[in-house]
Formats: C-alpha cells, sequence, structure tokens
C-alpha cells in the first residue's frame, strides 16, 4: 500500500479520477496503484513526483523530506 499518493490526493481534493485522467490509466488502476494491489510502473512514480512537486522516495516512503531532488544539469 502506498499511503502517501492517496494522502496528498486527498489533500489536494483529487478523486482517484482525476489522477487517472492525468495519468491516462483507468481509476481503477490508479485505485490498485494506492491500495498496492497493483505494481506502480516506474513513468507513474515520475509523473506522480511532478505533478506534486514531492520525490519518488517520498511517494514511496523511503524518506520524510518532500523536496524533490535537483534536475540533473545537461551536458552542452
Amino acid at each position: 500500500m502506498y499511503p502517501r499518493i492517496r494522502d496528498l490526493r486527498e489533500d489536494a481534493d483529487l478523486k482517484q479520477r482525476d489522477l487517472a485522467e492525468y495519468l491516462q490509466c483507468s481509476q481503477v488502476s490508479y485505485s490498485y496503484y494506492e491500495l498496492g494491489k497493483r505494481e506502480v510502473p516506474t513513468a507513474v512514480w515520475m509523473a506522480l513526483a511532478r505533478f506534486y512537486g514531492v520525490s519518488v522516495d517520498y511517494l514511496m516512503g523511503l524518506t520524510d523530506e518532500r523536496k524533490p531532488y535537483p534536475a540533473p544539469r545537461r551536458r552542452p
């Protein structure tokens, strides 16, 4: 189970269908992500982190630091 993605969604007063639409998946699929019944793809973790402005580690409960990591510098 991934309570932080549920908590962030609820704190933003969003419904599961709102996030499902953003992620271009079904509401059922998104519900399964929150419940831990379906493996969350890397692309979804990244999209959710961008959406909420947090790190993937925070979403997964690996850290309590919400601040996302700085973007890598691009080489010229």
